[in-house]
């Protein structure tokens, strides 16, 4: 997540980083902690879950389902085109000094403010993070939320009360309630893990007594934010074999307050990132080192599930073919997963992108993303793919529609997949990424279809989006390094 923070009434942009020197302390970690299953969560999609809380079951048009994509990878492709570029060996502290108003402490705490949990809903109001939703059970005993699930977030937060009184503690509110919860545990705002380890997850400097919690504040790129305090939680799985464990100290945000429309629907964020705090790599500890998913198409019927999945997938009923396996580049376009590509192909034949487009350690790289909905190519690699595939689309005719960034969009009646050449990525060790062609060529409203790639700025970051993920199954390995991939129905 990119956000910013007000220093002298000006908006400076501070950017969350983590600095891996290798994969070998989690190998290490995942000794001792094997467990003879993994668990499934099902994903739920963003379009899916805002349609049943506004409309019932009104179905949403492809022609808004594809605008508001448009509008949340917009701020999505900036937020991650502005990350700098790490060097191993070392970060700044990003923690805030106090400057917040009188009372802004206790907000933080007992949740005072009286916004939290009453924002508007807006079709498509959506500032950068996840397309994907699941419910968790955190807390003793258990209580459900609704998380956006985020390979670009780093911390899980939910809208939550703490030391609450008065009638803001009303129950009418769905948050995450601590002061219900035997194993929510602060951590000490005079505590090593606030002062320094936390402090690259804007950790406040305020400390009124060495055990008052440890407080945060975010503020989004959109202007929305979150305040709160950290603590330690349980959170319990369902495995794959029918029993139930559970995960403890995973580090959490009960936030009091939160502003803005990022977080409509949700109680508020899973970080799938790679940090040494975020959700996913706590998880991978215990459950074998690694995560996956594995995504049906965006305009399948309700009844067709995504997964999220912690552990081993040959427990469930994913049955991908056998997977390629290619380098995950962790900790230099943090806290995103990166890979290592050589080039595209179109129809066979590998085009004449500049090899600066793929280079992770200078000014390109490319980073599989969860949380944006369509593919952005830097704009020498845009250029050559479009020009690469219009000429198998010439025959039908071109459209001017509104849809932002998407630069081409033809009458689709009488369209065929076999009439486009098949893309395919290249990595770098190898393995060969050839999604079909729905993924690219893909449907933007009733007989118009679009090349879905984004023009992304140059220099900058590429991004291999969710829609290009579907129909295939992704792990990401993270204590070996590396991220496996295959075509799958994503059941059995």
């Amino acid at each position: 997540m990119v956000m910013c923070w007000q220093k002298r009434d000006s908006c400076w942009l501070i950017i969350l980083f983590f600095v891996a020197t290798n994969s070998g302390a989690i190998a290490k970690l995942v000794k001792g902690h094997e467990v003879s299953s993994g668990t499934k969560l099902e994903l739920i999609h963003r379009d899916d879950l805002l349609r049943n809380l506004r409309n019932g079951d009104h179905p949403v048009s492809a022609f808004q389902r594809i605008k508001q994509m448009l509008h949340h990878d917009t701020i999505r492709f900036r937020a991650i085109s502005s990350r700098p570029r790490l060097k191993h060996g070392g970060f700044g502290s990003t923690r805030r000094q106090v400057q917040e108003k009188t009372g802004y402490y206790q907000a933080c705490v007992n949740g005072s403010s009286s916004s939290a949990g009453e924002m508007p809903m807006n079709s498509g109001a959506d500032f950068g993070t996840g397309q994907y939703f699941v419910h968790l059970k955190v807390g003793t005993p258990a209580q459900k939320v609704t998380l956006i699930a985020d390979t670009g977030s780093e911390l899980t937060w939910t809208k939550c009360v703490y030391r609450c009184k008065g009638a803001q503690c009303g129950r009418n509110r769905r948050v995450f309630r601590a002061d219900d919860s035997s194993t929510f545990k602060t951590v000490p705002c005079s505590s090593s893990v606030c002062t320094v380890e936390l402090a690259n997850l804007f950790s406040l400097a305020q400390c009124p007594s060495p055990l008052d919690p440890c407080a945060y504040d975010y503020r989004y790129l959109d202007g929305s934010s979150t305040v709160g305090v950290f603590a330690n939680e349980t959170v319990t799985f369902s495995l794959t074999n029918g029993k139930k464990t559970r995960l403890e100290n995973v580090l959490v945000g009960c936030s009091g307050s939160s502003r803005g429309q990022s977080f409509d629907a949700a109680d508020g964020i899973i970080g799938l990132g790679y940090s040494n705090h975020s959700f996913a790599v706590t998880a991978a500890k215990r459950f074998g080192g690694k995560f996956s998913y594995c995504l049906v198409d965006h305009l399948s019927p309700k009844n067709v599930s995504s997964y999220l999945i912690f552990g081993s997938y040959h427990e469930t009923d994913i049955s991908p073919i056998e997977l390629q396996y290619t380098q995950l580049v962790l900790g230099v376009i943090s806290p995103f997963y990166a890979v290592n590509i050589k080039g595209i192909s179109i129809g066979g034949i590998l085009l004449e992108i500049p090899i600066e487009v793929w280079n992770v350690s200078g000014v390109g790289g490319v980073i599989v993303d969860s949380g944006s909905s369509l593919t952005s190519l830097a704009q020498p690699a845009y250029q050559l793919v479009m020009d690469a595939l219009k000429p198998s689309l010439s025959g039908f005719r071109t459209l001017n529609l509104d849809f932002g960034p998407l630069q081409y969009c033809f009458n689709s009646t009488g369209f065929d997949e076999s009439l486009v050449p098949r893309l395919a990525f290249h990595f770098a060790d190898g393995a060969i990424f050839e999604p079909p062609v729905k993924s690219y060529v893909i449907d933007a409203a009733t007989g118009v279809k679009c090349l879905g790639f984004v023009n992304a700025t140059w220099p900058g970051t590429s991004v291999i989006g969710n829609i290009m993920q579907q129909n295939n199954f992704w792990e990401f390995d993270i204590a070996k390094g590396r991220l496996g991939f295959a075509s799958s129905s994503c059941s059995s």
